[in-house]
């Protein structure tokens, strides 16, 4: 009998299981669905897949930098002593080696993951990050907890050094946009309302005109931008200077903060 697509999809949808262990079970039972579920539980592929309802809150980051690419991979899982154990990160290694095989697919990695590690590892196990990112000159940092990482790209002749210590920064610092420019007017103007409402909430304030609430408010805009804008961030290593101060402010041309 010819399994079809629609019939796996309805089996992995219903057990959690990937692809092409679906179809196998379907295979082996004719399309019976009910009976290739309980190949899947005898195999305890299903058993492990009823952890897919359960919360994935602990996990890890893993990056390798290979000259112009960096290789992120990170996985949620349910336990932090998972998370802590040297199958899980091992688990890690084995998906940039899966990613710099295959590419960015996450659909498949996923599969790949539930194939080959959720019944081994008895968790929920979730592909959180899964890609390639390309740059002249890139830097990654990762915090020992493994939960919290950066990376950044730069343009060609950027220090190496200094890009990793502003790796670091971002994790402390967490910015939003690289520079005020960046920031969206509805950002702004959503801050600015916000700011709006505290003043009229404030007793010292509130019986200001608003229209001086504004012009107060419109002086404040600077530093708000610059507090979330990562140039223009105080330096987390030296406060005294400014991102922007330490490695040039046309030098980076990307950054992610991740986290679990």
């Amino acid at each position: 009998m010819a399994i079809t697509a629609a019939q796996v999809k309805e089996l992995r949808e219903r057990t959690g299981i990937g692809m092409m262990e679906c179809k196998k079970a379907l295979t082996e039972t004719d399309g019976d669905m009910e009976k290739a579920i309980e190949e899947l539980r005898k195999k305890g592929l299903a058993k492990a897949a009823k952890k897919a309802d359960r919360e994935a809150l602990e996990g890890g980051i893993y990056m390798e930098v290979e000259w112009s690419k960096a290789y992120v991979v990170s996985v949620a899982c349910e336990t932090d002593f998972l998370a802590n154990s040297d199958k899980f990160k091992n688990m890690l290694k084995d998906l940039v080696k899966y990613l710099k095989e295959n590419g960015a697919d996450k659909e498949a990695a996923q599969e790949f993951i539930n194939s080959n590690y959720a019944l081994e590892l008895g968790e929920n196990l979730k592909l959180v990050e899964f890609k390639i990112v390309e740059a002249p000159v890139l830097a990654s940092y990762v915090h020992s907890n493994g939960k919290l990482a950066a990376l950044l790209g730069a343009k060609e002749g950027t220090d190496a050094e200094k890009l990793k210590q502003v790796a670091m920064h971002v994790t402390a610092a967490n910015p939003e946009f690289l520079s005020p420019s960046d920031i969206p007017e509805d950002v702004v103007e959503k801050e600015k309302s916000l700011q709006l409402e505290m003043m009229k909430n404030d007793p010292k304030m509130g019986n200001k005109p608003e229209q001086v609430l504004v012009k107060i408010i419109e002086g404040k805009m600077g530093k708000f931008k610059s507090e979330i804008s990562l140039l223009e961030q105080d330096f987390v290593i030296d406060p005294s200077q400014k991102v922007k101060n330490i490695i040039g402010e046309d030098s980076i041309v990307t950054f992610e903060r991740i986290s679990i």
